[in-house]
């Protein structure tokens, strides 16, 4: 299995990655959004992706729960009249903690997660506006993150390899809504196994 953090160490500021095919990596293009795409920044995680279906007047900067140095960011994206949305991952809150802290969650309304032995992972939620059920996971060899989205792909969810570069760092799915018509969105699960987690502790240490 491919690791994240071998994959970051490639680069020493940024690592980007978009949807559709690359020079390395090919991943899986979503409708109606650019990315997820996934960046270092010193000790942090980036998570953004543009979603082209939702507008915003403006923005804001969340905290997100039992996640002291973590933040959802929500704000019209300047290139196009869609919804940027970035979610920064402090390395610190993720290494080191115990995932049994956290309730054990599925997708929101109860499906399974897809990929994932048992169906759920240790996760937080919460709500924003125009976002309901937002989901940070955090699991033994996994961390994610559900975004609800709208997807037209009726009651299934479409699960692709997801790359950084031409390494694969995880999977990406699409989730359609449940048999009520609600809890569709975008599934960005990366690997976090021991190596990872080493290897990682060595890019928070040079920057501590």
């Amino acid at each position: 299995m491919k690791r994240l953090a071998q994959l970051i160490l490639l680069s020493s500021a940024v690592l980007l990655t978009s949807c559709g095919k690359t020079k390395s990596g090919s991943n899986l293009s979503i409708p109606g959004v650019d990315g997820p795409k996934v960046s270092l920044l010193q000790d942090d995680v980036l998570i953004s992706m543009t979603i082209k279906t939702i507008q915003l007047d403006g923005g804001a900067r969340v905290s997100i729960p039992k996640y002291p140095n973590s933040y959802l960011e929500i704000s019209p994206d300047a290139q196009s009249s869609g919804t940027l949305l970035a979610v920064s991952i402090a390395l610190k809150d993720v290494l080191g903690r115990n995932a049994q802290e956290f309730d054990a969650m599925t997708l929101p309304g109860g499906r399974a997660l897809p990929g994932v032995l048992g169906g759920s992972l240790p996760a937080v939620a919460f709500t924003i506006p125009k976002f309901h059920n937002i989901s940070i996971y955090l699991g033994p060899k996994i961390f994610g993150i559900f975004v609800p989205i709208k997807m037209n792909i009726g009651q299934n969810i479409i699960s692709a390899r997801y790359f950084i570069g031409s390494k694969r760092a995880g999977n990406v799915s699409m989730v359609g809504p449940d048999a009520q018509g609600e809890n569709s969105g975008l599934l960005l699960l990366l690997d976090m196994d021991a190596q990872t987690k080493r290897q990682m502790s060595s890019i928070v240490a040079k920057h501590n």
